[in-house]
């Protein structure tokens, strides 16, 4: 059974489970991960590990368990996702500094939301195209064809535009061209270059690599960036009844980031990329658990073929 197959029939299967047996499942896979100390793992604590420098290695294996425990738990809910009423979407997102982006969107104005790996941002994109609407998300072309398909279905049934990343393809025009069209939402996973042509940046110390995408539409939009940040939170009481679970998720968005279309363009892109680094980076720090990076992100663990090869295509660019 190939990755497709086998996500294919988890969206089938994993919401007729009752909750508690579908998330004890995937707790049970957590921990044997988490145990088996993969490649992903071990990236995933190298990565903590520079997120929580004085934590002591017992210290990072208890924050790892707890990144993969929240991992799983993003899959579950994704899987069970298709099968939720939308009260029970409500119940498990709680928006925090959402009106600046709704009057944004009230007045007739596209945004850009530049998040991370962090929490479920598939629930968060299931509340904001009820709430906010028009949604364009790009996604990674993921391998196999089929895993891509299963992703793109559940996306696109999520009520989402969705625009396939392309490496040489025509994805930022395309974006452009949609929040010029009116009041859209660009949400742009951004926190990990997916090419070579990405940025460097200051993430809690450290120099990183993160797509140039939100900051370059910003410029040449002349549209708003929020950075936004999503974490689980722990639900009680009548909030955890009406949404079927112990947990939910916060969506935070920062102030809103707007460009200086009267400087250098790259000198912008490269301020306004530091700027929501330095936003996201905040949210890292106070909740490492919920930041899945399983992937090199950081310059120090990047190959230096390609740093080269980025560096000759920034200068390029310039």
């Amino acid at each position: 059974m190939n990755a497709g197959t086998l996500f294919g029939f988890a969206w089938r299967n994993v919401r007729r489970l009752p909750d508690p047996v579908a998330r004890g499942l995937f707790d049970v896979a957590a921990f044997l991960a988490w145990a088996r100390r993969g490649e992903g793992v071990r990236r995933l604590e190298a990565n903590l590990a520079r997120v929580r420098p004085g934590a002591s290695r017992r210290d990072l294996r208890r924050l790892s368990l707890a990144n993969m425990r929240g991992y799983m738990r993003y899959y579950c809910e994704s899987f069970q996702l298709p099968g939720f009423t939308r009260e029970q979407v409500d119940a498990r997102v709680r928006p925090v500094n959402a009106g600046a982006v709704q009057a944004e969107l009230l007045a007739g104005r596209s945004v850009i939301f530049a998040l991370g790996h962090c929490g479920n941002w598939d629930l968060a994109g299931a509340w904001a195209t009820r709430h906010l609407g028009g949604i364009v998300a790009v996604v990674e072309h993921l391998e196999p064809e089929e895993l891509f398909r299963e992703f793109l279905a559940f996306r696109e049934g999520l009520g989402m535009t969705v625009v396939p990343f392309e490496k040489g393809g025509s994805v930022f025009r395309r974006l452009v061209t949609e929040m010029r069209s009116g009041s859209k939402v660009a949400v742009l996973l951004a926190d990990r270059d997916l090419t070579a042509g990405g940025l460097e940046a200051n993430l809690l110390g450290h120099p990183v690599r993160v797509a140039a995408g939100p900051a370059a539409l910003a410029v040449t939009a002349g549209i708003p960036i929020f950075t936004t940040r999503i974490w689980h939170e722990r639900l009680r009481g009548e909030q955890r009844r009406r949404a079927g679970s112990p947990w939910g998720v916060v969506i935070e968005f920062a102030a809103p980031l707007m460009a200086d279309r009267s400087a250098p363009r790259p000198a912008e892109v490269e301020r306004l990329t530091q700027a929501w680094v330095d936003l996201l980076g905040e949210k890292i720090s106070e909740h490492p658990q919920d930041w899945h990076m399983l992937q090199k992100v950081f310059v120090a663990d990047l190959d230096p073929e390609r740093l080269a090869r980025a560096g000759s295509k920034e200068a390029a660019g310039s």
